[in-house]
This record gives C-alpha cells, structure tokens and sequence, in this order.
C-alpha cells in the first residue's frame, strides 16, 4: 500500500488512502453499531489487550456512547453518505493503531513516500468508529459506491498499548464525549480499575506532585500548568510503574496499609532517581543526551526494579548506597548522546529499545536483571 510517512519531534506515523471495502475488512469494531434493522456486532477483545478494553469500556459506561445515541449518529452520518455528491463523505482521517511495526519501503528517489506493510492483526480505530460504521451499513445498501470512496487514514505502528490510550482520551475529551481527563488519572476513579493499577497510578501522582521528586511537573500530563520541559508522557511512566509492580504484586498486596505501601515505593524510585542524577551529572537533563527522554527513563526504571528487590533496605543512607552503585553509568554518558544514540543502541522499535538499554545499564552497574522482567514487553 502506497503511504506517506510524517515525523514529527520523535514520533513517526502515516497517512495512506484505503478503498472503503478494504478498509472496513481490515479494522475491527469493539462497540456495538445498529443500522435500520442491521447491527454490527462487537469483536470479542482479548483479555491481554488492555487499551481496547480500556475504549470498549468507557463507550460502554458514558452516556454519549449508549446505543441510542450510537443509533442515531450513525443514521444521520449514513445519511450525509446518501446526500454528499460534491462534498467528500469522509473528508476528515480516521486514526488506526497497530502495535506490530510495518514494514516502510521507501521509493526511489524518495525519503517519505513508499509502500507500508500491513499488520498481522485487524487495526484498532482510535478515532472513526461511528464513520466507519455508517460507511458499512452505506455499503451494504449501495455496494456500486465501493468503488468510488476511499478513506483517508492516519496509522500509528509500533507503539505500546498506553500510546493509544493515551491518544484515544486526547482526541476524545470534548464536552460531547469523555470528560476531560487522563488515562492514568482514571485509574483511582473508575470502579473495574485492578488494585495493582491504583497502586502504581498513586506513586505517578508523588512523582508529579511531591516537591523533593526528580520528575516533578516534568512528566506531561497533557493539561498540566507547568511550563517546564516535559519529559515523558504520564502514561508511559504508568506503564513502567505498573510493570514493576505487578511483578511484585504478590509480595506488596500482603501488606496491611497499602498506601503506605506506595508511599514507600515512592520512596524508593525518588532516591534511584535521585542517585542516578548526581551520576549522571551535566549530562540529566540536558538537550544533547537522551538520559531524561522516555527510552532511557524507562530503562532506569527497569534497573530500579531490579536494584529495590535486593537493596531497598535500610532507607536510611540508601541515595548514597546506590550512587556508588551507579558509578559506573558515569563512564558512559557518550553513549546517550544525541547523535548516533539510535546507531548506538540499535532496535526494530521503541520496546526492543528500553530491553537493550535497560540490559546494559545494569550489566554495567553489576545489578541482576530479574528473568521474568527480562522476557517481557514494554
């Protein structure tokens, strides 16, 4: 498929036209649709695909994603199909998401435009359910216009499940649909969120929040009042977080006060942050590494984990313990530099990225990589 890839800071996407038949066998639909007298089914969701449950869920719950209204959006976009014969139908894009990487091949002579593989699986329609429900049921009445619509799509690849999520509440906080919030705000405020969820969103809160944290108002929140840099996005610090903990879960849940608990973890990773800083030195934070961009964070969280299990005790004396821990990390701030940091630590995605870098960096501190965390995914 002929597509154009866009950048964007450090994000790369795509733009690519689908014939209206092949892009409605190509998506699947996670809410229920109803035409006159028609319906489109939901697809039964893996219990592993958090972020599609996460969307089925809140089109479930929130008014503005009941049947009825559903109904009737889809009748009314049905009918703009019927009506449009100088206007597009679909002038605006449809946003899809596949966590598999696709293949991008540019053409000759070309840098941005080539042909785009396609995923193993159906994609998930971030943004464009209700359109693409309503082409469906345009089509089954008036299959000859097939041939004639095609669908302006916007993909993102590669990226882990809290990227779509996180985009999904973007796009989605406006008066007419969510409220306005975050993914990982919503952890302490819905009911069917996992008490490991809750624990993990409350030490983001501390890091956000609390004045003596490393990250504090440096992790973007989407609608935050800081003017500062940001950092990394809440939700994959979330992610992370949540990583670490649920690893753990066991253990932590046998605790009489788990807010405690999560005041202590706090604790913990403010002190590696804390410890990693002064290792580092002018290279935290500064616009020539990549030591506080989001691949390199995630990969010290990762270390943080692997060094709490053995070494989070005694607190006290506990930044300067793992500062001579860390000394290591010093000789290798060339690494992280800018330039030539992708070539440094060569990867197929962002994922395979943070297991490298997170291997490495302990390697070089001396701290064991937990078997479990080593095998699994961003």
């Amino acid at each position: 498929m002929l597509a154009t890839r866009i950048r964007q800071k450090d994000s790369v996407f795509y733009f690519a036209s689908y014939p209206a038949k092949e892009v409605l066998e190509r998506v699947r639909f996670i809410s229920r649709f109803y035409g006159d007298g028609e319906e489109i089914a939901p697809q039964n969701l893996p219990q592993h695909d958090e972020i599609a449950q996460f969307i089925s869920r809140v089109e479930r719950t929130d008014e503005a994603f009941q049947r009825q209204m559903s109904k009737s959006k889809v009748r009314q976009l049905r009918n703009f199909y019927e009506m449009a014969v100088s206007q597009p139908p679909i002038p605006g894009t449809v946003l899809l998401f596949t966590s598999d990487e696709l293949r991008f091949s540019a053409l000759s002579g070309q840098d941005a435009i080539g042909n785009l593989g396609e995923p193993t699986a159906k994609y998930l329609i971030i943004d464009g359910q209700h359109r693409l429900a309503a082409l469906k049921f345009y089509l089954q009445e008036h299959p000859a216009e097939a041939a004639s619509i095609n669908v302006p799509c916007v993909i993102f690849d590669g990226r882990s499940e809290d990227f779509a999520a996180e985009m999904f509440v973007i796009i989605n906080s406006t008066p007419t649909r969510i409220n306005k919030s975050h993914l990982v705000d919503l952890y302490e405020r819905v009911s069917w969120a996992d008490p490991d969820k809750r624990f993990a969103a409350r030490m983001v809160e501390d890091l956000y929040t609390e004045g003596d944290s490393p990250l504090r108002y440096r992790i973007n929140r989407l609608g935050g009042r800081s003017q500062k840099d940001k950092w990394i996005l809440q939700a994959e610090l979330f992610n992370e977080l949540h990583r670490w903990i649920s690893g753990d879960w066991r253990k932590i849940s046998r605790t009489s006060n788990l807010y405690r608990e999560s005041e202590r973890f706090y604790e913990i990773i403010r002190d590696f942050l804390k410890a990693a800083q002064k290792v580092w030195g002018e290279a935290w934070a500064h616009d020539a590494y990549q030591i506080t961009k989001p691949v390199a964070l995630k990969a010290m969280i990762r270390v943080c984990a692997d060094l709490a299990r053995t070494d989070a005790e005694p607190a006290q004396g506990r930044i300067k313990r793992w500062e001579d821990r860390l000394t290591p990390w010093a000789a290798q701030r060339a690494q992280f530099k800018g330039d030539g940091f992708y070539e440094r630590f060569p990867a197929k995605g962002q994922t395979e990225r943070v297991t490298r870098i997170h291997r490495d960096l302990a390697k070089w501190a001396g701290i064991e990589v937990k078997a479990k965390a080593r095998a699994s995914k961003t």
